[in-house]
């Protein structure tokens, strides 16, 4: 089965400006995208190639995905708020 994209840029273009300025001035930030977006390349290629893994471990693997993008998600609304 061939998954979607998650990488953070698609899962949030309306903060696409803001993500491209905190991942320059954040170290913290910027390394919680570059796991969220390695994480989501290797489910990616996991589902592509039909690599042998079991679904409990496919499945904790798109919880941690899910988890760092909610991370994400409240640093790019907290930074929204500060304007």
């Amino acid at each position: 089965m061939l998954s979607e994209h998650h990488d953070i840029s698609h899962e949030f273009p309306e903060y696409r400006r803001m993500l491209d300025s905190l991942r320059a001035t954040d170290k913290s930030f910027d390394t919680l995208v570059a796991k969220h977006d390695h994480l989501d390349d290797e489910i990616r290629r996991l589902e592509e190639r039909q690599l042998p893994i079991s679904d409990v471990e496919i499945e904790k693997m798109k919880f941690t995905r899910a988890a760092l993008k909610d991370q994400i998600y409240q640093c790019l609304r907290a930074a929204a708020a500060k304007g």
